[in-house]
């Protein structure tokens, strides 16, 4: 998971600084000395972290921080701040033409994963923004260049343009002219790549950019290169002027050194992040919403677009009065589960959890075989037996086991879970375990012993006083409450 070391090293030193109370200038800088370490450690550069920590210190040793009555998490505050301007302060978007197609050019070395992600930004525009994108193979050199964007364009449902091993520039100009005959209003140009960076490689890209005119150049580098990449966008942007980068890979780069060095040193913005290799797993680059994750509070607005993205709001309603009625079947259960894939690598989701509740909700410990094992089984079933589980015996669960390649013990595993999701909701129909986000029209969730409440202004006072009172009427003291404004940049309010 990217930024891991990190976040766990930042969020010990704060730790350690709530822990002393009332902070001396000593204290603060020594907890400074902490983040400084943590942050070469993440392989962020040298001057970028010797001008991060000076800048966060003459914040820090002020009166505000040290005369607060919450001084550690003014620090937090600050530092939570400083890392969203080192990463770009906000989301830097695409550049749009004006008229006729948008033409974005993309460029790297190989190796980064230019032609993949050159697809996955074409399904992200057409997925959030409704754009119909062209592919275009102007990577004339690589052996099965050109294959390779069709077999991604195909599985993407996008069209590919080809003129195969021709003139780079006149497959672009002829793509344009394809792209506005049928419609495509985003041009994708994939162009070669290097082992390394080197005149040939340059001169054919200036040739590109000075021929079409793109309204975007975006750098593809892989994040897992640590500082590397760093000095790749900085040279691709002294020869070419590079627009912004599409950072690749950074699920697999526990460090994060790139995604907080590229923007200071080069000054383009991180536009674009790959998170997985399936297709779908790249989103757009929010400063803000990274550094809330790096210091442990979450990215709640991340977390709730994933999930609006697989909610169906007529199945949701189907569902919840089934809820009401303790009618749950096993065709839920098995719609649940499918949902709860769509959205992602679990430990991604776990990550967007505030305030350390995603380490609670350990990922590593569910076994996503067992999930693809459960769906199976459900599969197995006849749409009787889906609806009234009860009626499953020994012989159909033998019949259901050999349908899908699996033990009888996993079926009955499987019947147990479910039965357990059964009694909860019982419960929870009875009030037995009644959560917060129940109360006076607020929309919330339950996670490790807390509640998540999605309240409008108007009824804030009411919904507050009203928890406070019933949750001290049974547990004889009242909740820690923390106001959260959701927008981007979730924040906690002091």
């Amino acid at each position: 998971m990217a930024f891991e070391g990190l976040s766990e090293k930042l969020n010990e030193t704060f730790k350690r600084l709530r822990g002393k109370g009332r902070l001396t200038e000593s204290d603060v800088k020594a907890g400074l000395r902490e983040v400084r370490l943590a942050l070469l450690e993440a392989d962020v550069s040298y001057k970028v972290v010797k001008d991060f920590i000076a800048r966060v210190t003459d914040r820090c040793v002020g009166s505000d921080v040290l005369e607060s009555l919450t001084p550690a998490q003014q620090i937090v505050k600050i530092v939570n701040q400083e890392l969203t301007e080192l990463m770009g302060g906000s989301n830097a978007r695409l550049a749009t033409a004006s008229k006729g197609p948008t033409v974005v050019m993309m460029v790297g070395l190989q190796g980064a994963g230019k032609t993949t992600n050159c697809a996955k930004l074409a399904g992200l525009m057409r997925r959030q923004y409704g754009k119909r994108p062209l592919l275009v193979a102007c990577d004339v050199y690589r052996p099965a260049a050109i294959k390779q964007l069709q077999v991604v364009g195909q599985q993407l449902d996008i069209p590919v343009f080809e003129m195969g091993q021709g003139d780079p520039v006149n497959i672009a100009r002829e793509a344009l002219k394809y792209a506005s005959d049928h419609g495509n209003d985003i041009v994708f140009l994939d162009t070669a790549g290097r082992l390394h960076i080197d005149e040939q490689l340059m001169d054919e890209l200036k040739s590109i950019k000075e021929n079409i005119h793109p309204h975007e150049i975006l750098l593809v580098v892989d994040a897992m290169t640590g500082q590397d990449a760093v000095n790749a966008a900085t040279a691709f942007d002294e020869a070419l002027g590079i627009d912004g980068v599409l950072l690749t890979k950074l699920d697999g780069d526990a460090r994060g050194g790139a995604a907080l060095s590229i923007r200071a040193a080069t000054g383009k913005p991180i536009k674009f992040v790959g998170t997985g290799e399936k297709l779908d797993m790249i989103e757009l680059f929010h400063p803000e919403r990274m550094a809330s994750r790096i210091l442990g509070m979450g990215d709640m607005l991340t977390f709730i677009e994933k999930a609006e993205q697989q909610y169906d709001e007529k199945q949701a309603k189907k569902l919840e009065e089934k809820l009401r009625k303790n009618r749950l079947t096993l065709s839920d259960y098995l719609d649940q589960l499918e949902q709860l894939q769509k959205m992602g690598d679990l430990s991604q989701i776990a990550s967007m959890l505030p305030g350390g509740l995603g380490k609670s909700f350990d990922a590593s410990q569910i076994d996503e075989k067992q999930m693809v094992h459960s769906k199976a089984i459900i599969q197995s079933m006849t749409m009787k037996e889906r609806e009234n589980p009860q009626i499953l015996n020994a012989s159909r669960k033998r019949r259901i086991a050999a349908g899908c390649g699996l033990e009888v013990v996993d079926v009955n595993r499987l019947l147990k879970a479910f039965e357990a999701m059964q009694q909860m909701t019982k419960a929870m129909t009875k009030g037995k375990m009644r959560g917060m986000g129940s109360l006076m029209g607020g929309m919330g969730g339950g996670f490790g012993g807390c509640t998540i409440n999605l309240v409008k202004d108007e009824l804030y006072d009411n919904f507050i006083a009203t928890a406070k009172k019933r949750f001290n009427e049974k547990y004889g003291h009242e909740p820690k409450v923390y106001e959260v404004v959701i927008s981007d940049g979730s924040r906690r309010l002091e």
